[in-house]
């Protein structure tokens, strides 16, 4: 087994562990078996600058309190950014948005230029185009490996009425 590989054990039809090593790459085609939602998160900058990425990995946590987390790779480039943030803002994008995520997904790129945005009372960038935006407070920062965990409460939400943009074995897609 490589370093990177990971050992996991899995239970057979008769209840015997079998024992499996996962290359990062296979696991990377596993995860991608699971279509996700795909969204931009923006916050401030410690200079005032608008930051934002495109993120996949983003779920709802708790109603009550309205909570939700999101996952950012430590080795982004805006990573201190939004380690560094109190508050932040989810953009769920729209069928119509796959360039846009393209654009956020992308290092070294001026991503607000000629954008549709402006910025909240907390330094927040907010795109004017969606299907839903949250507007949230970093509540708790965990450790995940080589990512970090961001669960942040919703301040305000809102909704535009708007196919979503999903995204499956590596590519966007839409619902049929």
């Amino acid at each position: 087994m490589s370093n990177k590989a990971e050992a996991l054990a899995t239970a057979t039809p008769d209840g015997a562990e079998q024992q499996h090593s996962l290359e990062p790459l296979q696991l990377r085609q596993v995860f991608g078996q699971f279509a996700t939602g795909v969204t931009i998160v923006t916050t401030g900058g410690v200079d005032g600058e608008a930051v934002g990425m495109t993120v996949s990995s983003f779920n709802t946590v708790s109603l009550e309190p309205p909570l939700i987390l999101w996952c950012i790779d430590k080795k982004t480039g805006c990573f201190d950014a939004f380690n560094q943030c109190e508050h932040f803002a989810i953009h769920v994008l729209s069928q119509e948005q796959s360039e846009l995520s393209s654009l956020f997904a992308r290092r070294g790129v001026e991503k607000f230029s000629g954008l549709d945005y402006h910025m909240n009372d907390r330094g927040v960038p907010l795109l004017h185009e969606f299907c839903a935006r949250l507007q949230c407070t970093l509540t708790a920062r965990y450790e995940g490996g080589d990512h970090l965990i961001m669960v942040g409460r919703v301040d305000s939400a809102h909704t535009q009425d708007r196919a979503p943009l999903l995204f499956h074995r590596g590519q966007y897609a839409r619902i049929g």
